[in-house]
């Protein structure tokens, strides 16, 4: 449900307006701020969509990340253990605006979505939309398969210690504590399969972010979804690479937990997140990358493979301390780099063709406006 600001039109009643003038240098941190929780939900997201669909598909290869080709879920149905079941700990400001945006922009079904908070009786409207809120991080951690770490600092040692006794080796821990990193996150939960994406802010940017909109509306803003995507400098917000390379390892090993062999997942994959082309393609899709196993693992370990073997387990924080063989493919291949932003884009509903057209059609309209109606 998108919503709106009562005093859009009221400059008097602005947030601004109460800003004392030396305090004016420091209005651009509210900026950053909003784009760094509109860029943590989205990638939350296209991380959740590309599990879901992969602990989703059966025997086919034939796969998508397209939220139009979505199958209705029925809401009454309780999650089987294959599929995504997502935990989120902590019900403040960005456990609930990254709730909303897994349930409209990553499809992920109310009943597959649980929060643990301290006070469950502010989350009424969640509640009413079917997605469950209580306060029992241990239930929430033995029930989830992906846990979402959204709470205070200061509060990250009491949580780690409470949960790690119940923490499945297979379940994923996604941190979006950014003051804690990884190393003392590993410390602190004894578990290897944790992503913690990390951001870094320009000094400066032009402000694309918006003020007015909850998360998930501005998610449906072409230019704010682009801006979000990982090889995107827009708006002054980026994210590390590493957290990328990271995302396709907990792929693989969402892959071995279901004993997918190898060139199957490679054609998985492929059809998965290669199959949406950027407009540089052309009509020639020969040149179009596919993924091969020595794009993840080196070719010593590659000989070894058979046709039947499955793909090791990967430590996710090895992956992102680390040199990997994804890192150099990655850094190297301008053309993946352009594959996998526009898959970004498409996972959100937004086709970059399109966009170009209607960029240059907009051109067109400012050169000769005299030609247009």
């Amino acid at each position: 449900m998108e919503s709106s600001d009562l005093m859009d039109n009221l400059p008097s009643l602005q947030f601004e307006q109460g800003v004392r003038e030396e305090e004016i240098p420091w209005l651009f941190l509210q900026s950053r701020s909003r784009g760094l929780m509109i860029q943590a939900c989205a990638h939350a997201a296209f991380f959740c969509r590309l599990l879901w669909v992969l602990r989703k598909m059966e025997e086919s290869t034939l796969v998508s990340m397209l939220p139009l080709e979505e199958e209705e879920e029925d809401p009454y149905k309780k999650p089987s253990k294959k599929e995504l079941r997502v935990g989120i700990i902590g019900g403040g400001r960005l456990g609930k605006q990254l709730a909303l945006v897994l349930l409209h922009r990553a499809f992920i079904p109310p009943q597959n979505l649980h929060i643990s908070t301290r006070r469950p009786e502010i989350l009424n409207d969640l509640q009413k939309m079917g997605i469950q809120c209580f306060y029992h991080n241990c239930f929430l951690v033995q029930w989830a398969n992906l846990i979402f770490l959204c709470c205070l600092p200061s509060q990250l040692s009491h949580i780690c210690m409470e949960i790690n006794p119940r923490l499945d080796k297979f379940c994923i821990v996604y941190s979006l504590v950014t003051a804690v990193p990884l190393p003392r996150l590993k410390q602190l939960l004894c578990h290897t399969s944790i992503l913690h994406p990390q951001y870094q802010c320009a000094e400066n940017y032009v402000d694309i972010w918006g003020s007015n909109e909850d998360i998930s509306s501005a998610l449906q803003d072409p230019d704010i979804v682009h801006a979000s995507s990982p090889y995107s400098p827009d708006g002054g917000v980026t994210v590390n690479i590493k957290w990328l390379e990271a995302v396709f390892y907990a792929a693989l090993n969402t892959c071995t937990l279901k004993k997918i062999p190898y060139p199957q997942v490679l054609e998985i994959l492929t059809n998965l997140c290669l199959s949406i082309h950027p407009p540089t393609c052309g009509e020639d899709k020969s040149n179009c990358p596919r993924f091969i196993v020595t794009d993840f693992v080196n070719q010593a370990f590659a000989k070894t493979l058979n046709p039947s073997n499955v793909f090791p387990w990967f430590d996710l924080i090895t992956v992102q301390l680390k040199e990997t063989p994804f890192s150099q493919h990655l850094r190297k291949t301008v053309t993946l780099q352009e594959h996998l932003t526009v898959l970004y884009c498409a996972s959100f509903g937004i086709s970059l063709s399109q966009e170009i057209e209607e960029e240059e059609e907009r051109e067109e309209e400012e050169k000769a406006p005299g030609l247009y109606p």
